[in-house]
């Protein structure tokens, strides 16, 4: 197991259930800290770390889909000895279906359950312009919109200097991402929208019931795009019930 990615875990056997845990665009694996000491002991939350971000600041960050999930289905490898889950918001839901596909193609343990959180059905055309190449002031309102980054971080130029660069790389994989057809996961999907979310509304989340032969549901939480905020107990209580 590439330890970069699950910085500060050691993966227990005791557990019956690892979650793995990606982030949203932006994001790093400190969103998931508390969700670690929330879990009931049964469930093992390991928040990964992408490149470019947290720990691994340094690193260049990905900027399309396919060697982002080739790369991390192979630092996995060791870690699937045991019964997991995957969950992710928003980009993080994307990225997340897409590695439970490489790692089917690939012949590796498939998840129990996958956990999509504001993310739009695969192969769904966004509404929004592009924002990889876009203009800084441009960026930094789409994310005011999304209601997600601290006021006082937008206007730190030194720290959105800092953060610009993963975010364009991290907007890079979500528009430049082709979906392909294939056969849909033998794997329950389950969906959490935010009721006021309006890049991802709730109708946007429809279609993933095709992408599962196992059945999916869909869960709606108060709240805009970053509910995972302030709904994140029930989330996990989500996640804990499917689980068992």
């Amino acid at each position: 197991m590439d330890r970069r990615w699950l910085p500060g875990h050691e993966l227990t056997p005791l557990a019956e259930y690892r979650l793995f845990c990606l982030p949203y665009a932006g994001g790093a694996a400190a969103i998931y800290r508390n969700w670690r000491y929330a879990a009931p002991g049964h469930i093992q939350v390991c928040a990964l770390e992408l490149p470019g971000r947290g720990s691994r600041s340094r690193e260049t960050p990905f900027r399309s889909m396919a060697p982002l999930v080739k790369e991390l289905a192979a630092a996995l490898e060791d870690a699937l000895d045991q019964p997991f889950a995957l969950f992710g918001h928003s980009m993080g839901g994307l990225i997340a279906f897409e590695l439970a596909r490489t790692l089917r193609e690939q012949g590796a343990p498939q998840p129990v359950q996958l956990f999509v959180s504001a993310a739009a059905a695969p192969g769904t055309v966004s509404p929004e312009p592009p924002l990889h190449r876009a203009a800084e002031a441009d960026i930094r309102q789409r994310l005011r919109t999304l209601n997600g980054t601290p006021e006082e971080l937008l206007a730190d130029d030194e720290l959105m200097t800092l953060m610009l660069p993963v975010l364009r790389a991290d907007f890079a994989i979500l528009e430049t991402y082709e979906y392909r057809d294939e056969p849909p996961l033998d794997v329950p999907i389950t969906v959490f929208a935010g009721q006021g979310d309006r890049t991802v509304p709730p109708a946007a989340v429809s279609g993933w019931r095709t992408q599962s032969t196992r059945g999916s549901q869909v869960r709606i939480f108060p709240g805009d795009h970053f509910f995972l905020n302030s709904a994140a107990g029930d989330i996990l209580g989500e996640i804990t019930h499917a689980l068992g």
